[in-house]
């Protein structure tokens, strides 16, 4: 009987090793993807400057063309050495066209005298949408809570640094939005909004993901309707807030 064993089990093993079938080499050709080929796009010839491919949506010049209020008219903010500033009580602005998915880049700046404390001192934000906030606020040597920092989603993430400069000095964000998609019942995300934030060239968000739209009271979360493509947004929080070299790229 141990021979018999012996003899089977010898013969199990010679089935696996030699009996088995593999598929034959592949050649690297096989896994090379050239059709259809990249677009070719010209970079910025400085960091920060507008790609080829890139929407300008403030160029320094003009804000009638891509902006308007809240309603539809033009708005109220105005133009000073080439940057776009908020003027107190004319409400937020927004682009005339709406995006989904883009790569953002805005530049930004808080009045170089520095008045108020906490959320009291160059106060604005960036909306997604025109629902989800990126914070803009001074807080350079001002602390405020956390979750509402420059470079917070507003009430939702905390930046990773505080990467802020000095009042007065221009700031940059890059933003990488990913909207939204949305099963059939309408209140409820298939997959959420996620964003990433380089502030002043640091990462502060990495690739998060968002649990519903901006809310000052309450916790986030998806109670209103289905969205589609959705307008950026400028806020007007009673402060001189002023931006430049606005671009959009959609993805």
């Amino acid at each position: 009987m141990k021979k018999i064993s012996i003899v089977f089990n010898a013969l199990i093993i010679s089935v696996l090793c030699f009996g088995q079938k593999y598929p034959a080499p592949m050649k690297a050709e096989m896994t090379e993807i050239w059709d259809p080929e990249v677009k070719i796009i010209t970079p910025g010839e400085q960091p920060g400057m507008a790609p080829s491919d890139a929407i300008i949506l403030f160029d320094g010049t003009d804000i009638n063309n891509e902006w308007t209020d809240s309603i539809g008219n033009p708005s109220g903010w105005k133009i000073e050495d080439g940057a776009l500033v908020c003027v107190r009580g004319t409400g937020e602005i927004r682009t005339k066209r709406k995006f989904n998915d883009f790569q953002l880049h805005i530049e930004w700046r808080t009045p170089a005298e520095a008045k108020g404390t906490n959320q009291d001192r160059g106060n604005s934000g960036v909306f997604l949408q025109r629902l989800y906030e990126v914070q803009v606020l001074d807080n350079y040597n001002n602390r405020t809570y956390r979750n509402g920092q420059a470079g917070s989603i507003y009430k939702q993430y905390v930046p990773l640094v505080n990467a802020c400069r000095k009042p007065g000095e221009w700031q940059t964000y890059d933003i990488i939005y990913t909207a939204p998609r949305f099963a059939t019942d309408t209140t409820v995300y298939f997959t959420p909004p996620r964003v990433t934030v380089i502030h002043n060239g640091v990462l502060i968000q990495n690739n998060v993901s968002l649990r519903g739209p901006t809310l000052y009271e309450g916790i986030p979360e998806y109670s209103v309707r289905k969205h589609g493509a959705g307008s950026l947004m400028l806020q007007d929080h009673d402060h001189p807030v002023a931006y430049r070299n606005i671009w959009i790229r959609e993805l």
